[in-house]
Parts: structure tokens; sequence; C-alpha cells
């Protein structure tokens, strides 16, 4: 089965985001959990951008020794003098080196003709071999990059010795169908030399930033460009743990893999969480509180009876400690004997009627029962029945 890489960007572009910035120690617990994820490529930062950004990227180089570690660097001779000091000292370096390719972009930003943006092109991966064994190449905006144009700037980039091509969706503007034929259209012009791996990069400003990278893996990419929770600028990245579990779970249908231990996506969430103070939302797939949370009564039945009925891959599989099955006013008989056998309680027919006739009232106020509220309700019926049925003292 092919290998698709994952590229984690959480500490680049993931850290770029508002409130998510992570100081040198922070940066290393993270690489080493991406480690311990199975990650392919950890970026580890932008050098340029600071000098504390660069100490930053060197002590992760230092003290990840068994991922290959990527800086990013602007096609400016500058970016790559400091992206190649920062890595002097990682295993495997990679350089990333971009450059915006859109109309937009050139002419608004850069100021820029198509012309002087191949040759800042060519020349920044040429000075980049001289530093590194791996040179990637982005065209930013590919997505909104005249698909003629975009073909020439990969050629160009092949030829001056670049070993992976990304196409990122810099501002999400991309569809799955449109973002996938953009490969394939690229692959025709340049040939598909063994060599070169292409690679997607999704920003999730329509909220398809995995499906576009899975689509792109269909077009015959082998790299995605993701960030744990899905974090990065405005709306965020791919999600890793969306991105791995869905090619696991639709791996005939995708015919691909990837090397990451799935048990340790949860871990690698959590740490995330703690680093930068930011929750996910509760509905997050994967990761979220409610990934593998049930209120509604049919899907308790469900799931007690056999948990593919409503799962279609296992808490623990990505590291989840369990499933749970929430109490709420939607919730079922069934689901309630079971939470108050795990309070060590077992309910007879009518004593559990009463429970759930307590439950669901207080649900409706509640909006949801927690164990010590449940507790009481199934306290106070057994007490009630237990008095109830004593003998009277004269």
């Amino acid at each position: 089965m092919s290998h698709v890489r994952i590229f984690d960007t959480t500490l680049r572009d993931g850290e770029q985001s508002p409130g998510f910035s992570m100081n040198t120690s922070e940066k290393i617990r993270m690489a080493k959990q991406l480690a311990e994820l199975g990650v392919d490529i950890i970026e580890a930062g932008f050098p340029i951008a600071s000098r504390g950004d660069l100490e930053a990227v060197m002590a992760v180089a230092k003290e990840v020794r068994n991922v290959p570690i990527a800086a990013l660097a602007r096609a400016r001779r500058d970016d790559i003098l400091a992206a190649a000091e920062a890595l002097k000292s990682a295993k495997e370096p990679r350089m990333h080196v971009f450059l915006a390719t859109s109309d937009l972009h050139l002419q608004v930003k850069l100021h820029m003709t198509r012309e002087q943006a191949l040759e800042a092109i060519s020349n920044s991966i040429k000075l980049a071999r001289n530093y590194v064994g791996e040179v990637e190449f982005s065209a930013e905006d590919a997505g909104r990059t005249d698909i003629e144009f975009l073909c020439k700037v990969c050629q160009v980039a092949v030829d001056a010795g670049a070993d992976v091509l990304n196409l990122p969706d810099t501002v999400g503007y991309a569809v799955p169908e449109e973002y996938g034929q953009m490969f394939l259209k690229v692959r025709e012009h340049i040939g598909d030399p063994e060599h070169i791996t292409l690679s997607a990069h999704c920003h999730d400003d329509l909220g398809l930033a995995v499906a576009n990278s899975l689509a792109a893996v269909r077009a015959g990419v082998r790299q995605i460009e993701c960030t744990v929770n899905g974090i990065g600028e405005r709306a965020g990245n791919a999600a890793l743990e969306e991105v791995a579990v869905a090619l696991a779970v639709r791996k005939e249908s995708f015919g691909v893999a990837t090397k990451l231990k799935l048990d340790e996506l949860y871990k690698s969430s959590r740490l995330l969480t703690e680093i930068t103070g930011a929750q996910v939302a509760p509905n997050k797939a994967v990761v979220g509180a409610n990934a593998f949370a049930h209120e509604a009564g049919i899907h308790q039945d469900g799931i007690i009876k056999n948990p593919l009925t409503y799962e279609i891959i296992s808490p623990e599989a990505v590291g989840v400690p369990s499933r749970s099955l929430v109490l709420g006013k939607h919730s079922g008989r069934h689901a309630l004997r079971e939470s108050l056998k795990e309070l060590g309680y077992e309910p007879s027919d009518s004593e559990l009627a009463e429970c759930y006739r307590r439950v669901t009232a207080f649900a409706d106020s509640a909006k949801q029962v927690k164990a010590r509220d449940l507790m009481t309700i199934a306290h106070e019926v057994i007490r009630r029945k237990v008095v109830a049925s004593a003998p009277t003292v004269a």
C-alpha cells in the first residue's frame, strides 16, 4: 500500500495563529510527542521571523533526532541563510522555500513579474541545496494561480533541484474537485518524475481543508501538511487527526497508509491544548469531548449492543480512554440501567422506571445529568422504597 507522508506544521503554521505562540521548551515538548505519534516531517518554525524562532528551531533539531526537521524560508537569500543556521544540527534537515505565484499576490504583495518570480524560485532552490539534503518548494496561493503558469513554476522548481512540490490552498478557496484536478494537470506537465513528491497544504476557511487534502491524495499527492487540532492561520489548517483517521477508516477507498500511531492522537491533542490553553470544540472530530459521547436513546441502545452501530472507529484506537453514555432528556432506559450499574445499583424494573421519570424531568431543566445527580435520584428512589416496605413500629 502506498505511503503518504504526514508533514506536521503545528509548530510553524499552527503557531502563527493568534494565541497559539509557543516558547522553546514548549516546542520541544510538542515536537517529541509528534515524533512519538509517528509524523514523517516536523516543520519547527520560521527562523527569519525572530532570533527566538531561530533558536527554537535549532533546539528542536538538536533534541529530536529520529524525524526530519524542516524550517520555512521565503525565496530570499537572508531567509535561506537563517534557516540553514537553524538547521545546522539537524540529523535530516529540510529547507521549505516558498514564493507566492498567483497574479494577485505577485502584483499586490510582491510587486514582481512572473519572470522575476521564476528567477527567484530557481535561484533560491539552488542556494538552499547547498545547505540541506532535501528542499521543498511551495507555490503560495497555488489554488488561485493560473494553471499554465503554475505548471511552469513547478518545472522550474524541479529543474532547480526541488525534491517536494507543495501546492497550497493558502486561503481555503478551493473545492475538492478543482484542487485534485490542479495536481493532475501539474503531474501531466512535469511527467511524474519518481524523485518528486507532491504535497498538499490546505486551509479551512470554507471548512474544506480535510476534504481538499483527501482529494489531493486521490490525485496522486503523497504528502499532506497538517496540524494537530487543525490550528493555524485564520480558520486553521487540515486537522492531522481527521486526515489520519479518514485514511485509516477508508483505507480500501484511498489505497494509502500513514505511519502514524493512531492511539497517540488524543494524547497529542491534549498536550497541545495544555501548552496553548485553547480547548477544542466539543463536537470536534476524533478528539472533541463529544466525539465518542452518546446521548440519544436509540444510539445508546445500539452502542450497548454493538459499538459498530454508531462508531466507525473505537475510542481506544485513537487514544481516548473510553466512550461515554451521556444522560439527558434524549437518553433511553438501557443507558440509564448501565449508568446505574456503574454506580453500584441494580435497579428493578419499577425502580428503573421511576429513576427514568426523574432523570428526564431533571434533564429538561439541567440539560445534562451528571453522576452525582444520578446518585441522588437513585438513592432517593431506593430509600423511598425501603422506607415504604419497612415494618411499622408500635
